[in-house]
């Protein structure tokens, strides 16, 4: 399934979440979906932007852990649920779906905020702290590639 129709897909799924596990295991989603699109991109993407997508790889995967369900262990995180991602079979428009991820590693931010100032619990808490800066990283890593692509195709900003 192409990037851009997951990335709806997960945008769905976040803004129809009722509880906060929802929340957590659609932060989760975003998060594998982040580092499917990293790992498809640096296995065949533009050789410009290779490096920053195994970055952003590495931060899905690292986010992964973050917002991982209650229960699980750290290493059994991603391969233990069903991930979206998993459906991932290409990227028609790298720019365009580089694009709708970082909104929606943004309101997967969101999301986890809201959970995080009213959590009661401090366990809780924390692993929406986490989850928020592996989102950040993540977006971060969007940007540079994304800006990658820029320069590839207009050349560098004088």
């Amino acid at each position: 399934m192409d990037a851009v129709h997951l990335i709806k897909a997960t945008r769905h799924a976040l803004a129809e979440c009722e509880s906060v596990e929802d929340i957590i295991a659609e932060s989760w989603q975003v998060q594998a979906l982040a580092g499917a699109i990293g790992s498809h991109l640096a296995a065949g993407g533009p050789q410009s932007v290779r490096v920053e997508a195994l970055g952003l790889s590495e931060a899905g995967a690292r986010a992964c852990r973050a917002c991982a369900p209650s229960g699980l262990p750290a290493g059994e995180v991603c391969e233990a649920h069903d991930a979206r991602a998993d459906r991932l079979s290409q990227i028609q428009d790298a720019k365009c779906a580089l694009s709708d991820l970082s909104g929606l590693l943004a309101e997967a931010g969101v999301a986890l905020v809201l959970v995080a100032v009213t959590a009661r619990e401090e366990g809780l808490y924390w692993q929406c702290i986490e989850a928020i800066d592996a989102a950040d990283e993540s977006q971060d890593r969007v940007s540079a590639i994304l800006r990658r692509l820029e320069v590839q195709e207009h050349g560098p900003a004088a």
